[in-house]
């Protein structure tokens, strides 16, 4: 993966078998809702306006594969021009497949990343001292913790042993109790998607990818498909206050999402999700390269759990949204310095993948060197209005 990839390695391992819906930015109309096809991208604008409006009908799926719409080109093509160095602004390029969805995240819902929280916040966002943390935590809490359902009465006991021994973390609470850390990641419309720059703020010392898979949710709280996301994470900042979520989450071109959305049908439902292996790769311009694959079995809270948690009675999102299910990764493996851990260099390439989802990769710069996002709601609703698509 030395390379921006092709279509064939982005694509899920069955192709364009299943039912992919994608953005693509088209000059002189801007962005347009398409189904992947064999033959290219078709744009199914005049049908669903967005791609919210795509997720809030009737099976979704079977209604973007009856769906006709102009086919724009093929995918290698629209993916080639996609990087931002050497793209063309009269032709395509792809977005992230959402927009009016809210962007939203469950935090801690992995035992190795949530340990790796419980250390960031005994450090103080100091990777120098999270070797004897973690060693210390580990003795402490042990790993048998991987096996307690959160807000059990196993789990309520545990809270017990450790606030007695002065141990109690605010993400074991998230990670072992009955409610899950729901949080806001990006706001609508500023999540980038496959082929472009991911963000990471110039000032963070220590940082690293969140690779996880995200379901797309509609209005009335219905799993409706599941796309790929990099929940770019800022350790040293969060580290130093949970307070600083905000601060360590939300920065341009921080939330990636992609490559499609790939829709619940009778081929692809949430028990793949359930069951989906997750690789993650990482790979520097100095040569340095990291490799790892998580199983989404391993999750303490099962998808549909958190979606219960995520919108219900008191919480309402009538553009629906996409959940971001938590990481399984958190490296930990020293990349410069002895004792400083792993973090981001400028130019690393990301690829995080699954087979029936694809792979989404992205290129890590600062933030403030990343396209700076400056299409929002008001230029969708101005944009679909003069192609008289609303």
């Amino acid at each position: 993966m030395n390379q921006w990839p092709d279509a064939s390695t982005i694509l899920p391992a069955d192709g364009t078998g299943g039912a992919l819906a994608g953005r693509v930015w088209r000059p002189g109309l801007g962005p347009s809702v398409v189904a992947v096809r064999e033959d290219g991208l078709h744009d199914v604008t005049a049908a669903f306006p967005t791609v919210r409006d795509l997720c809030e009908s009737p099976d979704p799926a079977a209604r973007l594969r009856a769906a006709h719409g102009e086919r724009i080109a093929g995918l290698d093509e629209v993916l080639a021009n996609t990087p931002v160095d050497d793209r063309d602004p009269r032709r395509p390029w792809l977005l992230a497949p959402v927009d009016l969805q809210a962007v939203k995240a469950a935090g801690v819902t992995f035992v190795v990343s949530m340990l790796e929280r419980v250390i960031e916040e005994r450090v103080r966002g100091d990777a120098a001292g999270a070797a004897e943390a973690r060693e210390s935590i580990r003795r402490l809490v042990g790993d048998d913790v991987a096996a307690l359902r959160p807000g059990s009465e196993e789990a309520a006991a545990l809270k017990e042993i450790l606030v007695a021994q002065g141990a109690w973390s605010q993400y074991l609470e998230v990670g072992i109790g009955p409610d899950a850390e729901i949080f806001t990641k990006a706001p609508v419309l500023s999540a980038v998607g496959v082929g472009a720059d991911a963000g990471v703020h110039p000032a963070s010392r220590w940082n690293n990818p969140e690779p996880e898979v995200a379901l797309a949710v509609s209005s009335t709280g219905a799993a409706v498909g599941a796309t790929l996301g990099n929940d770019v994470n800022l350790r040293d900042v969060e580290g130093r206050s949970a307070l600083l979520l905000p601060q360590a989450k939300d920065n341009n071109a921080s939330a990636a999402l992609g490559p499609f959305l790939r829709l619940f049908d009778a081929d692809f439902g949430i028990d793949d999700v359930r069951r989906a292996t997750v690789t993650l790769t990482v790979e520097g311009a100095d040569g340095y390269r990291l490799g790892a694959e998580s199983s989404m079995a391993a999750i303490s809270r099962d998808p549909l759990d958190l979606v219960a948690q995520l919108l219900g009675p008191h919480h309402q999102y009538p553009d629906g949204a996409v959940l971001y299910l938590g990481t399984m990764f958190a490296p930990v493996e020293d990349r410069d310095a002895p004792g400083q851990g792993f973090t981001h260099h400028d130019g690393d390439l990301v690829a995080i993948a699954t087979p029936r989802l694809g792979t989404l990769v992205n290129r890590i710069r600062a933030s403030d060197a990343c396209a700076p996002w400056t299409f929002g709601i008001a230029d969708l609703m101005r944009s679909l209005v003069a192609r008289g698509a609303l």
